[in-house]
C-alpha cells in the first residue's frame, strides 16, 4: 500500500506516521482570553481514508469526550492506515457553560455550514468545516440526550446512502434509525457534500454513562476496521442491528407527577400503559398508553411534567421483542470493561 499523504489543518501541516495536536482558534472570552478548539490528528504511515470523529457540538454532551480521550489511547491506533482527525470539543464556548448552545443561543448543530463573518455560531460551525470536515472522507459525530432525557445507544443516519448504511451496520449497536436530515445539521452539510456520516445517540446530558461510553468506542473502532483503517479484527461476528421504520414521541396528556412503568430498550404494545400521571394527592389518574408495538429508545428522567411534555420516545420495528432480546445482549456484552487494544 502507497504511503500516506499529508495533511494541512489550521496551518500546521501533519506528516505520515504524526501525532499532533491541533489548535483551532475560535471567538475569545469577553476578558480576552483565547479559547481554542482542541483537535488530536493521527496520520498513518499508510495511505487510507480519512475519518473525523467529534463530540460535543451540543456543549453539554459530554459521553463523546470520554470516548475519543479513550479512543486516542488505543495501542491499536499505532496500526493505522490513513488519518483521524479527533475533535473532543467543538462548541468550546458551550462546554465552559455546560450549555447546549452557544452565548447568542444558537444551536450549532442548526448553523452549518456557517460563514467567516456570521454570528458566533456561523463563525464556529464554518470553522470546523473548513478545518476538518472538508478534509475527511467519513465522519462520526457523538451525541447524547438533552438535559433530563436518557436515549438508548444507537445510530441516525441517511441510511438510503448505501455506504452510510454499510458503517452503520458496522457501528455495532443493536438500533439504526433512517433518521430526516434537518437543515443546518452537521449531516445535511455533510449530505451535500457526499459524505457517509452517523451520528451516535446514546446517554444523558451532562452525565457520564459507561455503558454508552464503551458501546462508542466499541463502534468507531468497528467503522475504522470496516473502511480499511485498521486490521479485520478476529472477535466474533457482529449481531446485525435492526432498523426502526418510523419514531414518535409520547407526550403527557396532562400535568402532573409521573410514574414510568418500562424503561430503555424495553419492548411496548398498543396500547400498553407505559406510565401514569397524576396529581399530588393521588385524587385524579391517567393512563399513558404505547401508541404502537415499538421499544423505548428515549425517554425522560424527570417524574414531573407539564401536559404536552414528551415522555418516551419510541421507535417502531417489525418484531419488537426480538429488538428487546438484541439490546439485553447488547447491555450484557459491556458488563466488564473490553480488553485495551
Amino acid at each position: 500500500m502507497s504511503r500516506n499523504n499529508s495533511i494541512e489543518i489550521g496551518g500546521t501541516t501533519v506528516m505520515p506516521g504524526a501525532r499532533v495536536r491541533v489548535d483551532l482558534p475560535v471567538a475569545d472570552l469577553y476578558t480576552g482570553t483565547s479559547m481554542k478548539m482542541p483537535v488530536k490528528v493521527i496520520s498513518g504511515k499508510k495511505s487510507g481514508p480519512v475519518l473525523f470523529v467529534s463530540a460535543a457540538i451540543h456543549g453539554d454532551e459530554l459521553n463523546g469526550v470520554e470516548i475519543i480521550r479513550r479512543l486516542l489511547k488505543r495501542k491499536v491506533l499505532r496500526s493505522m492506515r490513513g488519518t483521524l482527525l479527533a475533535t473532543p470539543i467543538v462548541n468550546v464556548h458551550g462546554f465552559l457553560e455546560q450549555s447546549r448552545y452557544l452565548p447568542d443561543r444558537r444551536d450549532l448543530n442548526r448553523s452549518f455550514p456557517g460563514s467567516a463573518k456570521g454570528s458566533i455560531a456561523a463563525r464556529l460551525a464554518n470553522i470546523f468545516i473548513t478545518q476538518i470536515v472538508s478534509k475527511a472522507d467519513y465522519g462520526i459525530d457523538l451525541h447524547t440526550g438533552a438535559i433530563n432525557r436518557s436515549n438508548l445507544p444507537q445510530i441516525r443516519a441517511n441510511l438510503d446512502d448505501p455506504a452510510t448504511l454499510e458503517i452503520a451496520r458496522a457501528f455495532g449497536v443493536p438500533v439504526i434509525i433512517n433518521s430526516d436530515i434537518r437543515d443546518g445539521s452537521l449531516r445535511a452539510c455533510a449530505y451535500d457534500r457526499g459524505m457517509p456520516v452517523l451520528i451516535y445517540e446514546a446517554g444523558e446530558a451532562l452525565r457520564f454513562d459507561e455503558i454508552s461510553i464503551r458501546a462508542g468506542l466499541r463502534g468507531i473502532l468497528n467503522v475504522m476496521r470496516s473502511i480499511g483503517m485498521l486490521p479485520r479484527s478476529a472477535q466474533a461476528k457482529l449481531q446485525q442491528p435492526v432498523v426502526a421504520r418510523s419514531t414518535s414521541w409520547v407526550r403527557a396528556p396532562r400535568s402532573g407527577i409521573v410514574s414510568a412503568q418500562v424503561a430503555l430498550g424495553n419492548s411496548v404494545r398498543k396500547d400498553q400503559s407505559i406510565a401514569v400521571i397524576s396529581d399530588p394527592l393521588g385524587d385524579a389518574e391517567d393512563q399513558v398508553l404505547a401508541p404502537f408495538d415499538g421499544i423505548v429508545i428515549g425517554k425522560t428522567n424527570l417524574p414531573l411534567a407539564h401536559e404536552g411534555d414528551a415522555l418516551f420516545h419510541l421507535g417502531a420495528f417489525h418484531s419488537a421483542q426480538g429488538v428487546e432480546s438484541l439490546v439485553e445482549n447488547f447491555a450484557a456484552s459491556y458488563d466488564t470493561e473490553p480488553t485495551q487494544t
